[in-house]
């Protein structure tokens, strides 16, 4: 089971790392001196192909929900999203379309 864990919570920073079978077996960090959205798939890219895997080797992506930076959270729940949809993986324990909680009792 290999997981992504992305944080874009900080202003100025992007954690992203990756996790097999519970134990985290590599991350990066980056100083985001440019816009997150432009960073965190290089990243991702980056720490992929260093670990020989690929997008389809993802079976979870768990997001930083917060606190943070407004923009900075939208950025990762917008790739998050994107790469359960894609992949048609959980993010954050729940599959794309899933709610958290029952609207009406």
């Amino acid at each position: 089971m290999v997981k992504l864990n992305i944080n874009t919570s900080d202003s100025e920073t992007i954690h992203i790392e990756l996790e097999k079978n519970g134990k985290v077996i590599d991350k990066l960090t980056s100083s985001s001196k440019f816009l997150k959205s432009e960073a965190v798939i290089p990243m991702l890219d980056k720490l992929l192909a260093k670990n020989k895997l690929t997008l389809t080797s993802l079976n979870e992506v768990h997001l930083f929900e917060g606190p943070g930076s407004f923009t900075g959270l939208r950025v990762g729940v917008s790739i998050a999203n994107a790469l359960g949809y894609l992949l048609g993986i959980p993010v954050n324990g729940r599959k794309i379309g899933e709610l958290a909680s029952p609207v009406y009792n």
